[in-house]
């Protein structure tokens, strides 16, 4: 294993030990994390070692199911936790995203100024931009919820998909606020300069010259450990925000709403809540695919792609299940993944047979996970991970989640 291999493997080291502690976490403490370590030393180094030709797409693989994980635990939040029928991820998704944008990136000046517009530029930090899509997420939820979250079932849904679509064609037609219709780009990548020829000013000489063997097409294994690390965070905030009381009255208003109210639970306020906190979830999401794109434009937040894909996650890997989220997210974006390259050679392979069916091909990744959420809701309707009842220690003689 030559040197570059072995940094890498550093690199997927985070990843795959907050993998181990997510799969050992029924342990305790003194055994989980030296199982977790041992588990991501033999991930990480063994796919360094073993599949030294499919890393990259690996480290794009997981960053984007990550993101589609906190996209999924957003969706939980609101459905899994309060039964919010919400069919507008999308638009959230795309707040975040381009609050983000706006937030790091600096107004276009010189000649650039005639071509890209966007009503304002900070260029701040990079957890400025994440705390600030959070925020703006958050208030367009609580603006939305306030004439909405007194529909149910298909009418919220139907309304949250309307939202979603008007928002994303304010992105795609209000030239002032993010560039229109043409992509918004140059969107400012965290830590970026550590891949640079010069590196950072702050890094210490001799970390710099044991990453100077990397290239900055490498910077992807670095920002793998930041969207892990920030779904670490969300995972760990939503479970202790489930697991305490206002969780717990939020699955009462979820199961017997009128109950709830004959016990004093203030319906309305939690369902705003609920809503607000998946709306804060996802606006993170829509932060951290921004810098990943470097340019976004509207056609990245279409509803039915955002929104169809993170609910069949959901479905699948468990509602009301945190962990069961996140293993949604990554089973099926590996069968959205290797459906692409499915359809890609049978486009390939038809185009001089059946030149119409060939150019159809692409319509069957959508048939193929249509399909599927079609057999889970006929045989696994409670998801890979069903929910758990006990969400305290404080209970006895119930197994806990």
């Amino acid at each position: 294993m030559d040197s570059a291999h072995l940094l890498k493997a550093c690199f997927l080291l985070v990843p795959a030990f907050l993998f181990g502690c997510l799969l050992f976490s029924r342990q305790r403490w003194l055994m989980r994390l030296p199982a977790a370590i041992v588990l991501g030393g033999v991930l990480a180094f063994g796919v360094a070692g073993w599949l030294p030709g499919v890393m990259d797409y690996l480290v794009s693989f997981c960053i984007m199911a990550t993101i589609y994980s906190i996209l999924s635990l957003g969706l939980n939040a609101q459905w899994g936790y309060n039964g919010h029928l919400n069919f507008g991820i999308a638009g959230f998704f795309a707040v975040g995203a381009f609050t983000m944008a706006l937030f790091v990136t600096l107004p276009p000046s010189g000649a650039m100024a005639a071509y890209a517009q966007q009503w304002f530029g900070l260029g701040a930090p990079f957890l400025v931009g994440v705390v600030a899509a959070g925020i703006v997420s958050g208030v367009v939820g609580y603006l939305i919820a306030q004439p909405i979250l007194h529909l149910r079932a298909d009418f919220l849904a139907i309304a949250t998909l309307g939202i979603a679509e008007i928002i994303r064609l304010i992105f795609q037609n209000e030239r002032w606020l993010a560039n229109g219709p043409q992509p918004l780009s140059g969107i400012t990548q965290p830590l970026s300069c550590v891949f640079d020829t010069g590196g950072c000013a702050w890094l210490p000489d001799a970390v710099g010259r044991a990453l100077s063997t990397l290239q900055p097409r490498d910077y992807s294994y670095l920002y793998l450990v930041i969207v892990t690390l920030s779904l670490a965070v969300v995972y760990i905030v939503l479970e202790a925000m489930v697991r305490s009381p206002w969780g717990r009255a939020l699955r009462a208003v979820r199961d017997e709403e009128e109950s709830a109210a004959m016990n004093g639970k203030h319906v309305k306020s939690l369902r705003v809540q609920s809503f607000v906190l998946g709306a804060v979830v996802i606006g993170v999401a829509g932060a951290l695919y921004a810098p990943y794109m470097v340019t976004i434009d509207y056609s990245h937040f279409k509803p039915l792609f955002a929104t169809f894909l993170v609910w069949v996650m959901l479905m699948l890997g468990g509602s009301g299940n945190n962990k069961g989220a996140i293993l949604g997210a990554f089973v099926i974006w590996a069968v959205w993944s290797g459906t692409g390259f499915v359809t890609d050679y049978l486009q390939v392979a038809l185009q001089g047979v059946a030149p119409d069916v060939a150019s159809r091909m692409s319509f069957l990744r959508w048939a193929f996970v249509g399909l599927l959420l079609a057999l889970i809701v006929l045989f696994r309707p409670q998801g890979i991970l069903p929910e758990k009842k006990r969400v305290s220690r404080f209970l006895r003689d119930v197994p806990e989640d």
